[in-house]
Parts: structure tokens; C-alpha cells; sequence
């Protein structure tokens, strides 16, 4: 269920997001920036005073105020003000010259880490409004402190623990509040485990699947309740694994876990589809670092595996980036340019994965 005023802005951004006739994107995205009080202007602001009915009756709602407001005044409105539930100001919709992904507002969860710093930054660097999500603490501050030092202003930290039904909720509600909707989730959240089956203890088995299962099914839930209220379609990208076509020995509980997200990912893309939501899937592999910010994956299991075969930190990058068919290696910026590649929507599609190791025959879904 989403809280009413978050409802209210979303249905208001799909109302006042003008359409446009590329059938690829049909839909040039508004924001509606949230401020402390409502200016003053040479035109007054949309009223609206109860938005608490349901997403039919509240859209109704909205419509009338809209059609009653644009007869008077001419024009569409500039501000908006929800009694009792904040302000908001409509920054327009991107030209035609705008960056790829100008005025989306995306959410990236299990920000704070080597593959996230790539994707958000290529996020950020395309346009868009970026949501960083990541368990709340120092971390995901010095995270998002880091990119507003590089000049990046359109970047907001956002505590969310991807487990906690209440904490995911409450995130996207959020991000809403902030900047009136959402276009675009990353779900990059996941931890790994090394054991043998023999040797696997169920409560670790059940950590990585609250974190890597429930917790992919819980953001690709809000997520779709997002985009249903709204309406104006959206995209959603998984960073799955290589690990769901080859896994590995003593990988057993990440290899099986990612693997239920990935299936979920592919079901969600039946399911959204009717929403005009795209969802897809990138599969790196041996991705070490991003930035300055090592893998939280690696860190893992990287050290078990330089002692297994008597390497260091550069020797098991090197081991990992000559087995594969191209002796590339693979970065987070590689990762990142796979998302955007779909989030750009340069080609109809939903429910693909795409491989980003450098070529694992082992790894060719089959």
C-alpha cells in the first residue's frame, strides 16, 4: 500500500509528463522538486487538498484540478502546493538535446561499492536524478559526499536495508518525496558466501537468500507499485552474475541465491511489461574494484582463492582476466555501460540478460 501523498505525486508526474512520439520513449519525464514552502509567482500554484482516496479516485482528483486550473489560467501550472504534505516545484521535461537519460529520477541499491560506483556514476554523468541506496552509516555518506565533490549535485543518499519490507518502503517514499517519482531501478544489492555444502550453515545459506532473494523481491515489488501509480512506464536492470550460468564450487548459497533473483527479474519482466517497464539483466564477472571502492564480493573471496593458488591481489586479477576469451579486464565502468546501454532503450527489449566477462564459454546460457 503506498502512502497517499506519495501516491499523489506520482500519478502528478505521469499526468504532467508530456508525451512525445518516439514509441521507444514515449514520455519526457518531469521532476517535481520538493521545497520547504510554496513561492510566490506571477502565477499561483495548483491547490490540492485531500489526496488520501485511492489511486482511481485521487487520479480523478488530480485530472479536474489539472483541466479547472489550465481553462483559467491558460497554462499548465509551475508549482504545485499538497496541503499538509509539502510543496513542490515541476522542473520541465529535457529537450531533444538532453543527455540520454535527462531528468530520470534512479534508484540504485547496494550503492556503496565497486560495481555501484560505476553504475551511479554513469547514471549521474547521463542525466539523471540518482538515488544512492545503501545500509544507513558512514559508508553510504562518505559514498555520497564523495560525488558531490566531483561536482555532482543531483545525487542523494538513501538509507534503505533491501530485507526490511518498512525500511524499502519507506526509502522509495523517500525518493518520491524528493523528486515525485521513479524511472529507473538498479537492483545491485547482494553479498556473497564461501562454503562447501557439506559445510554450509543453514543460517548463513538464509542470510544471503533474505539479502539476494527477498531482498530483490521486495524492491521489485515497491518498484512496481511505483510504476503502476505513475504510469509512464520505467526500467528496471538486475546486476546478476555469471555465477547463474556457471556456478561455482564452494559458492553454492550466492551461485543458487543470485540465481533466484535473476529468475524473479525474468518473471517481473512478464509482469511489467503491461506497464510499458522494461526489465533486464547484466552478468559481470571478476570485477574487483570501482574507483577507490574495493568489491564487497571479492573481499569475500578473494582471499581463500589467492591462497588456493599462491597469488596475491594483482596475480588472482590477472589469473581472472586471462581466462577469459578476450584476456580482458573486466571494470565497473564495463558493468555501467551495459546498464545504460538498456536504461537508453536503443533497442526493444526486456527480459535479456547480457554477459560482461570477457567471453566464458562456460557461462553462454543454455
Amino acid at each position: 500500500m503506498i502512502d497517499p501523498a506519495v501516491q499523489a505525486r506520482l500519478i502528478l508526474r505521469g499526468l504532467l509528463s508530456p508525451t512525445t512520439d518516439d514509441p521507444d520513449r514515449p514520455f519526457s519525464p518531469v521532476v517535481l522538486q520538493s521545497l520547504s514552502d510554496v513561492p510566490t509567482g506571477d502565477l499561483p500554484p495548483l491547490q490540492l487538498d485531500d489526496v488520501s482516496g485511492d489511486a482511481e479516485q485521487t487520479k480523478t482528483q488530480i485530472q479536474k484540478t489539472l483541466a479547472a486550473y489550465e481553462k483559467q489560467h491558460q497554462t499548465k501550472p509551475t508549482r504545485i502546493d499538497l496541503k499538509g504534505s509539502g510543496a513542490l516545484e515541476i522542473v520541465q521535461g529535457p529537450s531533444a538535446e538532453a543527455k540520454p537519460l535527462a531528468n530520470k529520477i534512479a534508484v540504485v541499491t547496494g550503492a556503496a561499492g565497486a560495481i555501484g560506483f560505476g553504475i551511479c556514476k554513469a547514471l549521474l554523468d547521463n542525466g539523471c536524478f540518482l538515488a544512492a541506496t545503501d545500509l544507513p552509516g558512514e559508508r553510504l555518506n562518505q559514498f555520497v559526499e564523495e560525488f558531490r565533490g566531483m561536482g555532482y549535485e543531483r545525487v542523494e543518499g538513501v538509507p534503505m536495508d533491501v530485507t526490511d519490507p518498512a525500511s524499502v518502503s519507506e526509502a522509495f517514499s523517500q525518493i518520491v518525496k524528493t523528486w515525485g517519482g521513479l524511472d529507473i531501478l538498479v537492483h545491485n544489492a547482494g553479498i556473497a558466501h564461501v562454503s562447501k555444502l557439506v559445510d554450509m550453515k543453514l543460517e548463513d545459506f538464509r542470510k544471503l537468500q533474505r539479502v539476494n532473494v527477498e531482498g530483490t523481491l521486495l524492491t521489485l515489488a515497491e518498484a512496481g507499485r511505483c510504476f503502476a501509480a505513475q504510469g509512464i512506464g520505467g526500467d528496471v536492470v538486475l546486476v546478476s552474475t555469471k555465477n547463474v550460468y556457471s556456478p561455482g564450487a564452494g559458492f553454492g548459497a550466492y551461485s543458487a541465491t543470485k540465481a533466484a533473483a535473476h529468475q524473479l527479474a525474468r518473471i517481473a519482466s512478464l509482469e511489467f511489461a503491461p506497464m510499458q517497464v522494461r526489465v533486464n539483466m547484466v552478468a559481470p564477472d571478476a570485477v574487483f574494484s570501482g574507483g577507490a571502492h574495493k568489491s564487497g564480493l571479492w573481499a569475500e573471496v578473494g582471499p581463500g582463492r589467492m591462497k588456493a593458488r599462491g597469488l596475491d591481489e594483482k596475480g588472482l586479477e590477472e589469473y581472472y582476466q586471462n581466462r577469459n576469451l578476450l584476456k580482458a579486464r573486466v571494470t565497473a565502468g564495463h558493468v555501467a555501460d551495459a546498464v545504460v546501454f538498456f536504461l537508453s532503450r536503443r533497442t526493444p527489449t526486456t527480459g535479456a540478460c547480457l554477459p560482461i566477462d570477457g567471453g566464458l564459454p562456460d557461462a553462454v546460457p543454455r
